[in-house]
């Protein structure tokens, strides 16, 4: 997929934008605080419907505006092209391609794959396991239709079940067995779905790591469920009493976690910030040949503030890989050294175009 032309108008602090872009790579220098990222958003938004800053829409518009307008013209891998177009006003958010509306805003995940690294990528490694498990939803969910609705199923139910936990008489089995029945067949889908996805992340990861990382380094990643104890229901059935005086479920899906390890040791407590980058750029690097290989297009890659915390040889190993590279497509990457760009495209001698983005305007 290739991002043609961007539309932007009162999103975040951009008042207007209206961009042509490089089919390869596409800069925005500027110091902090001037809107580079917010421009990075606004692509992000077009393929998941959503800020990926976990905003909502009524923080997402500009002070002082009404609503946001967001349009996007892209370039299919068939050669021919589509419009996506988002306005959003008073908590009323419409999104269309090719002038028909969606109904359901999941309809449209994964028609525009997208990968994003961010600092917010920090969260992967430092917060808890539904940052992790929210990370693999987000890869799945882009090739997989039916995952997002066998999430939206459990997380009803697992709500369901809680709130008759919480009740003041413990209420009959057969309630219970009503949600736990739907949780046991649904978290049992979505784990061989997240077991399938790990399987085919890990080879990807580490070889990325390789190429970025420090060679001498072992990286892992493991993915543990309770689904792999054995029958969900079962659990569901005898962990009534503790879930009870819990208040909440305490066994299921949602409590999966993906582990994250160096040489042997979870990197949350050995490493350092330069590695804990490098395994987030890494891992990333790995969901975006993943998606690419099962969505049969080549996502969009979003690089925001990739210089800050490594290495000059780090960068460049990661600017020349996802440029040199016939894997990667289409490239966007925020800076806040215009000289330090300058110099790193003119040494690729790719096609590039660069802008400089100054208080909400691109200029």
């Amino acid at each position: 997929m290739i991002l043609e032309h961007l539309f932007v108008q009162d999103y975040r602090n951009i008042v207007q934008a209206d961009l042509e872009f490089s089919p390869k790579l596409n800069c925005f220098v500027g110091k902090n605080g001037m809107g580079k990222t917010n421009l990075l958003d606004a692509v992000y938004c077009l393929s998941f419907c959503r800020s990926s800053l976990g905003q909502t829409d009524q923080l997402t518009v500009r002070h002082g505006a009404e609503c946001y307008q967001l349009q996007g013209t892209y370039r299919l891998p068939s050669g021919d092209k589509t419009v996506i177009g988002c306005l959003s006003r008073k908590g009323n958010k419409q999104f269309r391609r090719d002038g028909k509306e969606y109904q359901r805003f999941s309809d449209h995940i994964g028609y525009v794959p997208l990968v994003m690294v961010s600092p917010q990528d920090t969260a992967l490694i430092l917060d808890g396991s539904d940052e992790r498990r929210r990370f693999m939803d987000v890869i799945i969910s882009q090739y997989d239709t039916e995952y997002l609705k066998l999430l939206i199923s459990y997380n009803k139910a697992v709500q369901q079940r809680n709130a008759l936990l919480k009740m003041e008489v413990m209420p009959d089995r057969e309630l219970f067995l009503i949600w736990e029945e739907v949780m046991a067949d649904t978290g049992w889908r979505i784990y061989e779905k997240r077991k399938a996805l790990t399987d085919r992340l890990v080879p990807y990861f580490r070889e990325m790591y390789s190429v970025i990382g420090d060679s001498s380094e072992q990286v892992s990643l493991s993915y543990t469920s309770h689904a792999e104890r054995g029958d969900l229901l079962g659990q569901f059935e005898s962990g009534r009493s503790l879930d009870r005086n819990a208040g909440y479920s305490l066994h299921g899906i949602h409590k999966d976690e993906l582990e994250m390890n160096l040489d042997g040791f979870a990197i949350r407590r050995e490493g350092s910030q330069g590695q804990n980058k490098s395994y987030l750029v890494a891992l990333k690097l790995a969901q975006y040949r993943l998606l690419k290989e099962s969505c049969g297009k080549r996502p969009i890659l979003l690089l925001d503030d990739i210089f800050d915390r490594l290495d000059s040889v780090r960068v460049g190993r990661i600017i020349k890989l996802v440029s040199d590279n016939g894997e990667f497509g289409q490239v966007f990457i925020t800076d806040v050294d215009r000289n330090h760009m300058d110099y790193i495209m003119d040494s690729l001698g790719c096609d590039y175009r660069l802008f400089t983005v100054e208080n909400g305007q691109v200029l």
